[in-house]
């Protein structure tokens, strides 16, 4: 994964970075997500007829925000304080179960995708619609940025610590 990061995260401390995750996307995703369902509702509702009318994407989402809020808790009060007091071995078992949900969570966005038409908006889509799916692909880009950073920085780095002490 190759996600464009606009700060040098690789030389931040590890509470600096978590503190950054955790500021940036985890409060991005909970300000984010909920106006997107409320947005979807709204353009499922009024366009209900049209034949590009993004159909279960609402609920798509709200499942998706479901899963994010639970990733978003255990890393915030399991792993990350794990992590900022050094246990890093410990941590390999929450790490790999963050990891296999960050692959689902991009597979949430490959379902909102296929719902959406890769976001392409008709021609005659409205200020809520286009809003919609502007706000989508902001999430999208933020969404893959966040975990590029927690499983080729943070996570990274955890392993390089017990693969260090190991060695030693």
């Amino acid at each position: 994964m190759n996600a464009q990061v606009p700060i040098d995260v690789g030389a931040m401390t590890t509470e600096a970075l978590i503190d950054y995750i955790v500021s940036r996307f985890h409060t991005g995703h909970r300000e984010q997500l909920p106006e997107l369902i409320r947005m979807s509702r709204r353009v499922e509702h009024v366009h209900a007829g049209h034949a590009r009318c993004p159909s279960g994407l609402a609920d798509e989402l709200e499942a998706h925000l479901q899963e994010m809020e639970s990733h978003m808790l255990k890393e915030e009060q399991v792993l990350f304080p794990m992590l900022m007091r050094g246990m890093h071995a410990p941590a390999n078992g929450p790490i790999s179960v963050m990891m296999f949900e960050h692959t689902q969570h991009l597979d949430a966005v490959e379902r909102i995708n296929q719902i959406t038409h890769d976001l392409i908006l008709p021609e005659d889509a409205c200020n809520t619609w286009r809003g919609l799916y502007e706000g989508l692909g902001a999430y999208a880009r933020e969404l893959t940025q966040h975990i590029h950073i927690e499983n080729d920085v943070l996570f990274a780095r955890a392993s390089q610590a017990v693969k260090g002490a190991q060695n030693a």
